[in-house]
């Protein structure tokens, strides 16, 4: 497979400094699948190269970071109250979404896009990394238990939690690497 990014960071990293050559449309562009584009560009010359592989495994670790932040507190939320496993686990995929597009837009908008432009830019890869992450996350900690845990303290809490991260990074890793493979999602954010 031949190589299309010349940055050695994650890519998800990459975006997150102002860029001082190129817009941020061009240099996310750099980052997607491989194209006809050389292994090579002015503003990263010199860098080693990241396979599609890493790229695909440096947007599912940030996508599973903003759905980890979300999931946690939605969990935490409802295992405290002693709200039904099913509420937890909406009130959990709900937070998902807002902490990881939270997480997905900070880095664009940081570069001077609005709002609006920064949403048009993830909202279709970010809703299908995030739905696919969400269900194996709650798919797994509900059948592990952690949903049901009497309270946080509680060691299946933790295990279900934990579970449902590897889940949620394996159903979510297959499905961003074909994204990225056809420009439908962008590695940089």
């Amino acid at each position: 497979m031949s190589t299309h990014h010349t940055h050695p960071v994650p890519a998800a990293a990459c975006c997150q400094s102002p860029m001082t050559s190129n817009t941020h449309s061009d240099h996310c562009d750099m980052h997607a699948a491989p194209t006809s584009r050389p292994a090579t560009h002015n503003a990263h010359a010199g860098h080693t190269s990241s396979s599609l592989p890493q790229l695909t495994t440096a947007a599912t670790m940030h996508c599973l970071t903003g759905c980890a932040i979300g999931e946690f507190v939605g969990l935490a939320i409802g295992v405290t109250l002693g709200l039904a496993p099913w509420a937890t686990m909406a009130l959990a995929t709900l937070l998902g979404f807002v902490s990881g597009f939270a997480l997905g837009l900070r880095p664009l908008i940081k570069q001077g896009m609005s709002l609006t432009e920064a949403f048009k830019a993830i909202w279709l890869g970010e809703v299908i990394s995030i739905s696919v992450m969400e269900f194996a996350m709650n798919f797994t900690d509900y059948h592990v238990g952690g949903v049901m845990a009497p309270a946080l303290s509680s060691p299946i809490f933790w295990i279900g939690y934990g579970a449902a991260l590897v889940a949620g990074f394996l159903a979510a890793w297959p499905v961003n690497y074909w994204m990225l493979s056809r420009s439908i999602k962008k590695p940089c954010h």
